[in-house]
């Protein structure tokens, strides 16, 4: 899968997604090593975003591949269990990047 489609299917699978129920701000960039190419997720002002740019003032960037990042948002891969398999790599503040695996767990 190209970036672009990656996004789009995460796009759509978060179209449900409550972002005003969440009380803060989240800003998270995801790297696809494979591919070479970043996207990020913000959550701001009540809004959900998912943009195929780099975000230099993330709060963490989640590094795994872009085969594992589908896996991970169908479902068919858990973070803890990826992130202690060594598939999923975080930099940066692994709370918010868990907050954010909590927020899409309960679509």
């Amino acid at each position: 899968m190209t970036r672009q489609e990656i996004i789009n299917e995460l796009r759509e699978k978060t179209a449900g997604f409550d972002a005003a129920s969440y009380n803060g701000f989240l800003a998270l960039q995801v790297t696809l090593r494979d591919l070479g190419e970043p996207l990020y997720i913000e959550i701001k002002d009540g809004k959900l975003s998912i943009e195929p740019y780099e975000y230099h003032d993330r709060q963490a960037n989640l590094i795994l591949s872009s085969d594992n990042f589908v896996k991970l948002i169908n479902k068919k891969l858990n973070a803890t269990l990826a992130f202690t398999t060594g598939k999923l790599r975080i930099e940066g503040n692994i709370g918010k990047a868990t907050e954010l695996a909590g927020l899409f767990a309960k679509e």
